[in-house]
């Protein structure tokens, strides 16, 4: 608008300048005629009146408008700030991921903890500084070794996963007023995998069995099991973690009956008779599982804390760390998304593990698709284009007899496969994956476990 301003007056002025020296030149004598006297007796023709043209009607230029930028565009595209807003929400979880470890854990620069320096471990609990109770025993003890034990064992793709995971279960432990440290539990349940299968039939990163599931108001059917959505489960853990405490008043029987139920922690206390109050009061009597589930929920929540004092390796996350969610009100299969945008197919598995066919069943309410940053804005501008491919997409998924199939096909290309080395134990192999031994043994159909051979390839999930 200055530029513009400047011009005008500088064309006003020069032309100013123009006229003015038009008036500054002397002007030239007339020659006077013979036939003067005559010429002045003689009137002047009148001007004869010139009759101007009719305009010709021409169609007025339309100007188009300027493209007006808001200050946060800087004269970017839009899918160019979603990049830019990516990339600045990758950087802020992996400052706050890196951050985390750096403050809270700077209390402690030893470098490698020795298993006889029990007063070490006590320690590092005591400096944790939890609401949740966190002596060291022996059982204890073991937990621990057992997380630290291998530089890329389960904490090691833990750590990865958490930086996703985490935030997104922490944001709900703390709207429900709930201790962040209970984040652990989802380690020792399923690893921070949202897809994991218990053979007793738990799935998601909270491990709920269909039944719990659905009366904390989860979605569980063929096309949806909202026990594997991160959000979703996690508010659900959130309540009944909540239920359970307010039952017991204490942090370590609402773990125990977390993962036993309340009805095995309630006959464990009858047992134990009147005198009991805490968890190591009735831990004789509580189910062989139960009772390494506190000490595996105390050995986790070390681990993680001091990963790097053991040396522990921190894998890359498995998903894109800055991503956005999209509601779809209509059905939609992952394919026409990846068929149209440059998105693989598997990138929306992994963000939308909930969706058991691939498919978002929006047919007579909304659904959530979360989708990576990047792409949120190209999305949003091919969506027509995305939505017309429904019936090429669906039509083989909609027909029922088509549904065992596709869940066969989706369970063989989640399954996991190890290749067994040298000196490799089934129980080893177990701990890393973690799994029990007798899934190993009837995933693989072992009779023998210590019947392995270097090379054996075998099924993990």
């Amino acid at each position: 608008m200055k530029h513009l301003l400047f011009v005008t007056l500088t064309l006003l002025l020069t032309t100013s300048i123009f006229a003015a020296d038009l008036d500054r030149r002397p002007k030239k004598k007339r020659k006077k005629a013979k036939t003067e006297q005559s010429v002045t007796e003689t009137p002047a023709p009148q001007p004869v009146e010139q009759v101007k043209p009719e305009p010709e009607e021409t169609e007025p230029v339309r100007e188009e408008p300027p493209v007006r930028l808001n200050d946060l565009q800087l004269g970017y595209t839009p899918e160019q700030t979603d990049s830019l807003a990516a990339v600045w929400g990758e950087a802020h979880r992996q400052d706050a991921f890196e951050n985390f470890f750096r403050e809270y854990v700077r209390i402690d620069s030893t470098k490698v903890c020795r298993t006889d320096h029990d007063s070490l471990y006590v320690r590092r609990l005591h400096d944790m500084a939890s609401p949740i109770p966190l002596p060291f025993n022996d059982l204890v003890r073991r937990s621990i070794l057992k997380y630290t034990a291998s530089p890329d064992g389960v904490i090691s793709r833990v750590l990865g996963r958490s930086q996703y995971y985490f935030p997104i279960i922490e944001q709900e432990l703390l709207r429900a007023g709930l201790p962040v440290e209970l984040r652990s539990l989802s380690i020792i349940e399923s690893a921070l995998m949202p897809t994991a299968l218990s053979r007793m039939g738990a799935s998601g990163l909270w491990q709920f069995m269909p039944t719990t599931g659905r009366s904390y108001g989860l979605e569980v059917n063929s096309m949806v099991d909202e026990r594997r959505d991160p959000i979703r489960a996690s508010q659900a853990a959130c309540r009944f973690l909540k239920d359970l405490y307010n039952m017991y008043q204490d942090w370590t029987l609402a773990i125990a009956a977390y993962n036993c139920g309340p009805g095995n922690v309630n006959k464990a206390f009858a047992r134990a008779g009147s005198g009991s109050r805490t968890f190591w009061d009735i831990y004789p009597y509580l189910p062989a599982e139960t009772r390494d589930y506190v000490p595996a929920f105390i050995g986790a929540s070390y681990a993680y804390a001091y990963h790097a004092q053991h040396g522990i390796n921190v894998t890359e996350p498995p998903v894109p760390l800055a991503v956005d969610t999209l509601h779809i009100n209509r059905l939609m299969h992952f394919g026409q998304i990846s068929s149209t945008i440059d998105l693989p197919i598997e990138t929306l598995r992994m963000l939308n593990p909930q969706y058991v066919m691939d498919i978002v069943p929006a047919t007579n309410k909304t659904y959530t698709l979360v989708v990576p940053q990047r792409k949120a804005v190209e999305f949003i501008e091919h969506e027509k284009e995305i939505f017309a491919k429904d019936s090429t997409y669906l039509k083989e998924y909609i027909n029922p007899s088509n549904i065992d199939k596709k869940k066969l096909e989706r369970s063989a290309r989640s399954a996991s496969f190890y290749r067994v080395k040298r000196g490799d134990t089934l129980g080893g192999i177990a701990a890393r994956h973690h799994v029990s031994v007798k899934q190993l043994m009837r995933l693989n159909k072992i009779r023998n476990p210590r019947a392995l051979r270097a090379g054996q390839r075998l099924r993990i999930r």
